[in-house]
């Protein structure tokens, strides 16, 4: 980086810190800091919806699973494509909700203020690791941007991690969900930035490195681009080995985060809680992140230009996490424009612009469900809001913390996306049926709980030998493909980056384990054969553990081959472990159920073995919640009735209207009677309004415009 990069660092994390002054001197009380006095129009919903939703993490795993995978691996964001529709709908319920929190809907709904408890503790543990995504995608890009590895005997990412958090906390502290709202906008802007400013350089750079001199024109770019890149890289739902994103696992993935994003914590604000009125919330939650789509799109092509271009860059093939860092450095640096400096700044604005909101929105979930609830329920407003600055920084610095403990980013999101089954079936189930009630969530949260989460950790621990059981150990047969085609120049630079990330490590690490752990992550040899020629191209999936997170041989590994057959000039060999493995991670009791239903999984693909964790995850909370709720008292009807008349009032714009118009609900809950689907059934689903249908539809429109898009850009130049 060069000082005018620098410059421009400073002015952007100067920008925020002023911001969060101005926003200061706005806060009177707490809903003046934790929803911004409700009164943000279509523009600020529109930039919170899409800065709280697109985290840093993002653009640097699809550069990762776009290096692996080819296109196919823009669903490793995109898998939020196919939901976004929903939220036309959703937006509605947040603002109707006229809370606070989600801990609040969780109180009011369930008449149980330990819930609302329950709730925050989840939203803490949740945010620490959707955060701490980020925290680690921000230090893999900037490593190749400053390009030091360490500074004062530290690693880089131990200096800039608790920078950032600093920056954050203090505007975000200051100015609460007005100075978030603002920085949103200002950083939603140079997020787009960050996913569309790499393409026309790198495409330049392509033509410049690789192409006629005499030409610059992009079209000659995606022409170079589909000659030193494979095609089967730029199939969207099945990349090369079939990828790690086949169709079936898309799906999986969609439905889990359809579930679960419903309770995420910020959704209660950037759903649509902190908007002027109906129309705010859906136009801005919709729009917000259909905006980050197109910005995925952005990512997907970013990533294929970085592996037409980079292919023979050896940090990248040590890290794939550095893709998007080696890429700006490559691509940008050697302008000397302030694009580097530029391009941290607009990965910083997308991680800073989730994690303000996410800090707020977890200081009012502890102010207003544990410390008004059981602390102090009778403080000041201006006290409220002082415990709110305060508490903020737990979610910031744990946040760090993970981060600085955990680099694997795309395994800390995973984590982060599970998580909120814990909440969901009560959330789905109560907005639309009365019959449940605190009873049957407290069983389910529970019974989730112990059988997702605490007993696959507490049970390796109390019987140690459960990680050497046979019976537990087995893993997915290890399939071998090997295809002969011609090389392309992708290729060639890719075995040429692997001899010299060999022959670096072998110089570097002279103790042996050390070394050959990184041999490891440097991976097989590639092709290795000049450009033009046939040869053949070996890929290898499977051997990966079923009942595990994963395992490790006991003693030498053993292989022994199951079958060979030849498919579409292909060279198939399935082989399985024959020796004796231990398990490592948390244990997959859920994974027990297909062996007692004689299920064969050591013949299926890793994705299918994930996909095979949806249905459990997925429907045993809501079947659970369902039965307790038949067996166990119900809630008061006259707290239902309040509820679900509250839930069917439109929200006016003007304040003193809208307590009038609840007024009347409360007074008269049968008022829209008339309205239900299913009346006189303990269903409480109302009618869909004609606004309700054409939104849904000119979203799902929209879904396969940017799908064509996507595709479209993919094949130019072919």
């Amino acid at each position: 980086m060069q000082i005018l990069d620098y410059i421009v660092l400073v002015l952007y994390f100067s920008t925020m810190v002023g911001i969060g002054i101005w926003a200061m001197r706005r806060v009177k009380g707490q809903e003046d800091y934790f929803m911004g006095g409700r009164g943000f129009g279509k523009l600020l919903q529109t930039f919170a919806a899409f800065g709280a939703g697109t985290g840093a993490h993002e653009p640097v795993t699809v550069g990762r699973t776009g290096w692996t995978s080819g296109l196919s691996g823009v669903w490793s964001a995109l898998m939020w494509l196919f939901v976004t529709p929903l939220y036309w709908i959703v937006a509605v319920w947040y603002r109707r909700m006229r809370h606070l929190t989600l801990g609040d809907w969780f109180v009011e709904r369930y008449e149980s203020r330990s819930l609302g408890a329950a709730y925050t503790l989840f939203a803490i543990v949740f945010y620490m690791f959707y955060l701490s995504t980020m925290f680690s995608a921000v230090a893999k890009f900037a490593v190749p941007l400053i390009g030091i590895e360490e500074y004062a005997g530290l690693e880089l990412r131990y200096i800039l991690v608790p920078l950032i958090a600093g920056i954050v906390i203090i505007y975000g502290v200051l100015g609460g969900l007005t100075a978030a709202y603002w920085t949103d906008l200002i950083q939603g802007i140079f997020i787009i930035l960050l996913s569309v400013l790499l393409i026309p350089y790198g495409l330049k750079a392509l033509v410049a490195k690789f192409g006629d001199p005499t030409s610059d024109g992009m079209m000659e770019g995606f022409r170079i681009m589909h000659e030193r890149v494979s095609g089967d890289y730029f199939s969207l739902f099945a990349g090369p080995s079939s990828g790690e994103f086949p169709l079936h696992y898309i799906i999986s993935l969609t439905l889990l985060v359809t579930v679960g994003i419903v309770v995420q914590p910020h959704f209660i604000a950037t759903g649509g809680g902190s908007a002027k009125s109906e129309d705010e919330a859906r136009v801005g939650l919709l729009v917000g992140n259909f905006l980050k789509r197109l910005c995925t799109v952005g990512w997907a092509m970013t990533a294929l230009i970085a592996l037409a271009l980079l292919a023979g860059n050896t940090e990248i093939a040590n890290d794939p996490d550095r893709v998007w860092g080696v890429a700006a450095r490559e691509i940008l640096g050697p302008l000397n424009l302030g694009l580097v400096g530029l391009m941290l700044a607009c990965l910083l604005a997308a991680m800073m612009s989730s994690a303000d909101a996410y800090m707020i929105v977890t200081s009012a979930l502890v102010v207003r469900n544990v410390y008004a609830a059981y602390i102090d329920p009778h403080a000041t407003e201006k006290k409220y809001v002082a415990v709110g600055r305060l508490t903020g920084l737990i979610i910031i610095i744990g946040a760090a913390g993970l981060a600085l403990t955990y680099a694997d980013v795309f395994g800390q999101f995973k984590m982060a996306v599970e998580l909120p089954i814990l909440f969901a079936a009560p959330f789905w189930i109560g907005m639309y049926w009365r019959r449940a009630n605190r009873t049957s969530v407290w069983a389910t949260i529970g019974f989730s709980a112990l059988l997702f989460f605490i007993l696959p950790t507490l049970l390796p621990m109390v019987a140690p030998s459960l990680r050497t059981d046979p019976r537990l150990t087995t893993t997915t047969h290890e399939v071998t493909r090997t295809t002969t085609r011609p090389v392309t120049a992708s290729d060639v630079a890719q075995h040429e980056a692997w001899e010299q990330a060999v022959a670096e490590a072998r110089e570097r690490y002279q103790d042996p384990e050390r070394l050959d752990e990184v041999l490891k992550a440097i991976g097989t040899e590639p092709a290795n054969a000049a450009l033009g020629e046939q040869a053949e191209f070996t890929t290898k999936r499977g051997g990966q553990a079923i009942f595990w997170d994963s395992t490790v041989p006991v003693g030498q590994p053993q292989l022994e081959v199951v079958e060979e057959y030849e498919e579409d000039n292909t060279r198939v060999t399935v082989r399985r472990q024959a020796g004796p493995l231990e398990g490592q991670g948390p244990l997959r009791l859920d994974f027990l159920v297909y062996r007692g239903l004689g299920v064969d999984l050591a013949a299926v693909s890793p994705a299918t073995l994930e996909t095979l964790r949806l249905p459990s995850r997925l429907l045993l909370p809501f079947v659970f919640l369902i039965l307790v709720s038949f067996i166990t008292p119900r809630n008061s009807e006259a707290t239902l009735d309040r509820y679900y008349a509250k839930m069917k009032t439109e929200v006016h714009p003007d304040p003193a209207v809208d307590h009038q118009r609840l007024e009347e609900s409360y007074r008269n809950p049968s008022r829209f009677n008339d309205r239900r689907l299913f009346p006189g059934t303990q269903l409480e689903f109302s009618r869909p309004s004609v606004k309700d249908i054409v939104g849904v539809l000119v979203s799902i429109v929209v879904v396969g415009l940017i799908i064509a898009l996507l595709m479209g850009l993919a094949s130019i130049g072919a």
